[in-house]
């Protein structure tokens, strides 16, 4: 090694953090937090837009599982604690009424549906990422909302892989195969 090498600080290394650890030790925050591979994955506040095409989302959403007696919906920011180093925060998510018993103080497990809307910061995390996260943890359905593109897409798993179930542009309605009767167009949420 060479004086320099020697001499260099050290990186400090990345605390890498469990859901315990982090709720225990964390003050509680309306902000977007995620546990990534025990790494603290924090983003600012979405804009204004997001949040009403979130608001749309959920209260259609939460109409159709009232009206039918389905289950619960929920609105982020709630933790959906896939494993200890695995915590993520869908805009919007949907548990059936036969699996309600994963809705503690944080959701343990995955829920029946999770919806994303997508911006130019989050479009990676959301689209690849999070998408290749809950294919793996057989998330059953996965919206995706493109405020840019005017798009909803919904993908499904079969075969334990996601596919696309129905792909809707501007004021086509993409069609849920697991609330079979829910229908949304982008439209309907840019209101």
């Amino acid at each position: 090694m060479t004086v320099a090498e020697l001499t260099r600080p050290k990186a400090k290394a990345k605390r890498l953090w469990t859901y315990d650890e982090m709720v225990a030790e964390l003050d509680e925050t309306n902000l977007p937090v995620e546990l990534w591979n025990g790494e603290i994955v924090m983003s600012p506040a979405p804009h204004p837009d997001h949040q009403r095409i979130v608001g749309q989302f959920y209260k259609r959403l939460d109409r159709y599982v009232e009206e039918n007696g389905l289950g619960e919906v929920l609105l982020s920011p709630v933790d959906v604690v896939l494993t200890q180093k695995r915590v993520v925060q869908p805009d919007v998510l949907f548990i059936s009424k036969a699996r309600l018993g994963i809705v503690k103080n944080y959701i343990e497990g995955v829920p029946d549906l999770a919806m994303e809307v997508i911006s130019e910061t989050s479009w990676q995390r959301d689209r690849i990422q999070k998408k290749a996260l809950y294919e793996q943890f057989g998330l059953p359905e996965y919206w995706i909302v493109d405020p840019d593109g005017e798009t909803i897409e919904v993908f499904t798993l079969v075969k334990g892989a996601y596919q696309i179930h129905s792909r809707a542009v501007k004021g086509q309605a993409a069609k849920s195969k697991l609330l079979s009767g829910f229908s949304l167009a982008f439209k309907d949420l840019a209101g």
